[in-house]
């Protein structure tokens, strides 16, 4: 417990904004921390000449003021302990200045929306927010509970689920947790076929990074399971999670540059955007 210290929890108003909020109590209460709400009042893109200013001013800040009051309230209600702070801005923006202003070292977002095809969205504020802060990110499914008891991290070998492996390994060993480990190895099914000795190196090199993560983790005393999967990468690590009812999926972030990839329907984005458990994005 402990690695957190503050957290700063960006809502919208949304149903989903607002369980995240609720999800956020029982996490400062774990873990000890501080909370600041914020709601941020986006910028106007019309035609100022054709509005009166003091309307159109009113108007933008209506949904931000409503959503902390009810921010406010709720926390009252649970007995819980929170600062909140209007901004106004563009949004992605505002919530990583106001994360590094108050010193937060997690933001907690919900999540929510659905493209016209049915799956669900990452949300490109959330997105923006992933790829450039600095700090941690939880991401909340309307609904969903945050919990610690089965963890699940995604790793490739790379320094980014080196990031990933060292926070499930806090939290695992703060809360007992039992880990979870997967590689997948998604390659094009013509792969198979023309070069079966490049997938059976693909598979070796997954049950290597998985072995590593076990053998750390084993070694702080943590129950852990690994598994390497072929398929989707996204879709057999969503399997996987509902297969094992996992509580809580820790993935790593590629930072800055992956933010296009993060709008493009990229594996980070699809794990986040349909996982049914809250999803950390972890920095290195």
């Amino acid at each position: 417990m402990g690695k957190y210290r503050k957290l700063l929890v960006a809502i919208d108003g949304s149903e989903a904004g607002m369980h995240a909020l609720k999800e956020s109590f029982r996490l400062a209460t774990q873990e000890k921390c501080w909370i600041t709400v914020t709601s941020v009042v986006p910028p106007f893109e019309g035609d100022l000449e054709l509005i009166a200013m003091r309307n159109i001013e009113a108007a933008l800040r209506q949904p931000c003021e409503k959503a902390l009051v009810e921010a406010a309230l709720l926390a009252k209600s649970s007995g819980a302990l929170i600062k909140t702070v209007c901004e106004e801005g563009d949004p992605y923006e505002r919530i990583i200045d106001l994360a590094e202003a108050e010193n937060c070292d997690l933001i907690v977002m919900g999540r929510t929306g659905y493209s016209h095809t049915g799956r669900k969205l990452i949300g490109s504020v959330t997105a923006r927010v992933i790829g450039y802060s600095q700090h941690d990110v939880l991401v909340v499914p309307n609904g969903a509970t945050i919990g610690w008891e089965r963890i699940l991290i995604a790793t490739d070998g790379s320094r980014f689920s080196d990031a990933a492996t060292a926070k499930a390994l806090e939290f695992a060993n703060a809360y007992g947790s039992a880990l979870g480990v997967v590689s997948v190895v998604d390659v094009p099914a013509e792969f198979y076929a023309e070069a079966p000795d490049a997938v059976d190196d693909l598979i070796k090199n997954a049950r290597r990074f998985v072995g590593k993560v076990k053998e750390k983790a084993e070694g702080a005393g943590i129950k852990t399971s690994t598994y390497v999967r072929e398929g989707e990468a996204y879709e057999t690590i969503i399997d996987l999670v509902r297969e094992h009812k996992m509580d809580m999926m820790i993935m790593g972030s590629h930072g800055r540059t992956g933010i296009r990839r993060l709008l493009m329907g990229s594996v980070a984005e699809q794990v986040i955007g349909n996982a049914p458990c809250p999803v950390l994005v972890a920095r290195l």
